[in-house]
């Protein structure tokens, strides 16, 4: 997950000084159905059987434990036959149809993007087998105000390289962090956390918020609607198809999550404050309040 590399740091006034430094591991994984190729991401090694079902959840192929029946590494992913722990093989429960060949990436997943390689418009927006609309999860003001900051205390590999985003889950009455996840790419920190709930046999997720630590995007909601999430919060800003996905799927979706503020953009009446249930409208920041992106 992390490698050493010799680097020189140059700053004004001082002389250029070499040291050892940690980078963010990243390597592509090959994830397979069946023995049949599916895509390609790139990623930070890891919790991989979580990565594969938590895709496998996100593109709708699963969305219960019964689904993800094994997994194992194949050998003789290399030239020379050797076990690169970079191709994963997944055998899906009996009762899975095997995803259809439209599914299939027909290009790699780059760590910046969970939807490279879809063939068509029509193929980015998945439906979701969970439905948000009634789900009656609240959460208190102050504890999701505090998420990010214990979501930031717990990044172990962000201390040590700079180079990770992070997604974790909370739940939304105890505020407990019931898991996290860090990669190179945010959709792949996602993945695993949905992986990991998928493996604990706890989806639908209602009663969690997914916490990130960067903007909302419509990919990520997208993951969190499939995995029956009812509340996203992100520190930076959510993008536009992001809040119209979040508003059309029933999902509570926090911007700007920082300080002792936030901003709501669907669903706001999840959000408790002291003088209880937040009835409000859903309003954009106005642009001189606006805060800057992550």
């Amino acid at each position: 997950m992390v490698s050493e590399s010799t680097v020189t740091r140059f700053s004004i006034g001082s002389a250029p000084q070499r040291r050892r430094d940690s980078l963010t591991g990243e390597e592509p994984l090959e994830i397979r159905v069946g023995g049949m190729p599916l895509a390609v991401t790139m990623r930070t090694p890891g919790n991989d059987y979580e990565l594969a079902a938590g895709f496998l959840v996100s593109e709708g192929v699963i969305s219960d434990r019964e689904g993800f029946e094994a997994a194992q590494y194949c050998r003789g992913a290399t030239a020379n036959g050797a076990n690169s722990y970079n191709v994963l093989d997944i055998k899906l429960g009996p009762e899975i149809e095997p995803p259809s060949p439209e599914l299939a990436r027909n290009f790699y997943t780059t760590s910046s993007c969970g939807i490279c390689g879809k063939a068509s418009v029509d193929a980015v927006e998945t439906s979701s087998v969970f439905c948000l609309t009634d789900d009656q999860t609240e959460v208190n003001l102050e504890c999701l105000l505090a998420m990010p900051d214990r979501l930031r205390e717990s990044q172990d590999i962000f201390d040590r390289t700079g180079g990770l985003h992070a997604a974790g889950l909370f739940d939304a009455t105890s505020g407990e962090l019931l898991v996290l996840s860090e990669d190179v790419g945010r959709h792949n920190a996602v993945d695993k956390v949905i992986g990991w709930a998928l493996m604990e046999d706890r989806l639908p997720l209602s009663g969690c918020v997914l916490q990130v630590s960067g903007r909302a995007s419509f990919e990520l909601v997208q993951k969190a609607w499939m995995a029956g999430i009812p509340i996203f919060s992100a520190v930076s800003a959510p993008s536009s198809l992001a809040a119209e996905l979040a508003l059309r799927a029933g999902m509570s979706l926090a911007g700007f999550v920082r300080g002792n503020a936030l901003v709501a953009y669907s669903r706001p009446d999840r959000i408790i404050t002291g003088s209880g249930r937040n009835s409000g409208t859903t309003a954009m920041p106005k642009s001189e309040e606006r805060m800057p992106s992550a």
